[in-house]
């Protein structure tokens, strides 16, 4: 951080804290307390009324408004994601609460940072999470968020080393990210190079990304329209299965890419659950996890390709 903006920063932690310590300032930005006392003095000079007590630390003085902060793009995506996070994470009132903040932000924007929030904002969608997510997982590297959004904006390529379990080795993929979301973990959907169709991938199974240079050509397709494409593939293969107590964690967690469609709980603590699947044999494998935990009610095609994997296994370790 240069000096400029770490004496703006410092004035910001003035206006927001009633006192602030010089050395927790100088924790907060990594620098010397000299360095800290003269960027207090620097401010002093500029015409900002400081107060300081000693073995207390620094405020304004009473009464002094400061003119309204101006924030940077990745400041306002940040409170943008907060915002949306609030709005399905939280009670109506902090949801409305969160939504005039928000709104007073965008009165202090830039009109170009403005247009850049509001064109954005479409791309970053939360979904309300139906169950608590219960499996640790690794977290994923730092700093993916921004450069995602700011690939969205500016149409540039994007490279993952992607891992698509969490055993796996990472394969290279040149993507097109069109927008970001939360269910119980975050993820991105791109048009993947590699595949030449549209996939999902999870954040947290990313171990590298890069920001290319390369620009990539506008797209009309978004969140909704992929979420709908993806329906109308799986149309109407459905498939009913009943899960035991303990393979429930595991179906939480990746339900959705195998078509879920809606479920409902049995009085014995067993869950029923329809998918709409595009491939019986991928479903199949997948079911293959929970023996012992899960039961096929329909249809009869599912449940002969999983008798017909289970012979191939016998055979095959026999």
């Amino acid at each position: 951080m240069n000096r400029f903006d770490r004496i703006t920063a410092i004035l910001v932690q003035l206006q927001a804290r009633r006192v602030v310590k010089a050395q927790d300032l100088a924790t907060r930005y990594g620098v010397s307390l000299r360095t800290v006392y003269r960027d207090l003095r620097t401010l002093e000079e500029a015409g900002v009324p400081l107060c300081g007590e000693a073995g207390v630390g620094y405020s304004l003085a009473e009464g002094y408004r400061l003119p309204p902060v101006m924030f940077s793009r990745e400041e306002a995506l940040a409170l943008l994601t907060a915002e949306k996070l609030a709005h399905q994470l939280t009670d109506a009132h902090t949801a409305q609460l969160s939504n005039a903040a928000m709104d007073k932000l965008r009165a202090v924007l830039r009109r170009p940072d403005r247009d850049y929030v509001e064109e954005l904002s479409p791309r970053i969608t939360i979904l309300q999470p139906r169950y608590q997510r219960t499996l640790a997982v690794p977290d994923p590297p730092a700093n993916l968020h921004q450069p995602l959004l700011t690939s969205i904006a500016q149409r540039q390529l994007v490279t993952l080393e992607y891992r698509a379990g969490y055993h796996g080795a990472p394969t290279r993929r040149d993507v097109e990210p069109i927008g970001i979301y939360f269910g119980l973990y975050w993820h991105v959907v791109a048009f993947c190079r590699l595949r030449q169709e549209f996939r999902d991938f999870r954040l947290d199974r990313i171990a590298s990304l890069h920001l290319r240079e390369e620009r990539f050509e506008p797209r009309p397709d978004t969140l909704q329209t992929y979420w709908a494409q993806e329906a109308q593939r799986r149309q109407t293969n459905a498939a009913v299965v009943r899960f035991g107590p303990e393979a429930l964690p595991h179906v939480e967690e990746n339900k959705h890419h195998f078509g879920w469609a809606h479920e409902q709980a049995l009085p014995d603590g067993w869950r029923e659950v329809t998918f709409l699947a595009c491939n019986f044999e991928y479903l199949a494998r997948w079911l293959l996890l929970f023996a012992g935990q899960a039961t096929i009610v329909s249809p009869p095609e599912l449940r002969e390709q999983v008798r017909k994997l289970v012979g191939q296994a016998y055979v095959y370790f026999g």
